[in-house]
């Protein structure tokens, strides 16, 4: 027996016969398939656009009609330009504007000191005006009557129940203001207070009185500030505090 091994060359043409072999069907497979062309990718349409024909046109129903715009407020636009000429003393200005001010507040205060013109008090001998006054805790129980501008305050005098010469110019403000600080005696009990509010406690009481003897001179009286009940105190202490609100250091150790 002659032994045949197949060589080399006598396998690859049966190998390439076999590998043609296999490949014509899958060949065919793929010409019968016909390959799809991609579909082109729509491009996205814009808002307010409409496709017509192949034309991007623009969708004129959904325009709005844009809002002015508005300028802004600049600060200071409402300000006065503060121009000072040359040569000019920029403190003048100020200084002649404090004088006039000051010459109005005197003018002001001087007409306040001006006795009141029309006043109709009736001066009879038997005549009494009656009034309370109030300060603080302090109260006044005022007696108007005909004289010589006596005051009797707790059966003392003005000038020993009250030796501050200030409080005793505030005392007689109501007075003088009607032109009747030499015409009118005035005899108050007091109790309650401190020495300054007992003061602004009988001033009010004869500013009262006298409207008692006179309603119309409640304006004149009201614009000097005579009728005002000033009923400002001091505050009480609490405990805990040092004063009404006062309070003691913080010591973390």
């Amino acid at each position: 027996m002659t032994d045949e091994t197949p060589t080399p060359e006598d396998e690859t043409p049966r190998d390439e016969e076999q590998a043609a072999e296999g490949a014509a069907p899958e060949a065919a497979a793929d010409a019968e398939e016909p390959t799809a062309a991609p579909e082109p990718a729509a491009a996205p349409e814009a808002e307010g656009e409409v496709e017509v024909e192949g034309e991007i046109e623009l969708d004129e129903g959904d325009d709005e009609e844009e809002t002015p715009r508005v300028k802004p407020a600049i600060p200071g636009a409402d300000l006065e330009v503060d121009i000072v000429e040359e040569g000019a003393d920029p403190l003048a200005q100020r200084d002649a504007e404090a004088e006039a001010a000051a010459a109005a507040e005197a003018a002001a205060e001087e007409e306040a000191q001006q006795p009141i013109a029309s006043v109709a008090i009736d001066l009879a001998a038997d005549a009494r005006y009656r009034a309370t006054g109030k300060r603080k805790t302090a109260v006044a129980r005022v007696i108007l009557k005909p004289g010589t501008g006596v005051y009797e305050i707790n059966g003392k005098t003005l000038v020993d129940y009250f030796p501050r010469a200030t409080l005793q110019r505030n005392i007689s403000q109501p007075l003088e203001a009607v032109g009747f600080e030499e015409r009118m005696d005035v005899v108050a009990r007091m109790h309650g207070g401190g020495v300054s509010a007992q003061a602004g406690a009988l001033r009010h009481g004869i500013s009262r009185a006298l409207l008692e003897a006179d309603p119309n001179l409640r304006g004149e009286l009201k614009k000097r500030g005579f009728l005002t009940r000033d009923a400002r105190a001091k505050e009480r202490k609490k405990a805990g505090l040092k004063k009404a609100r006062k309070r003691p250091q913080f010591s973390k150790r």
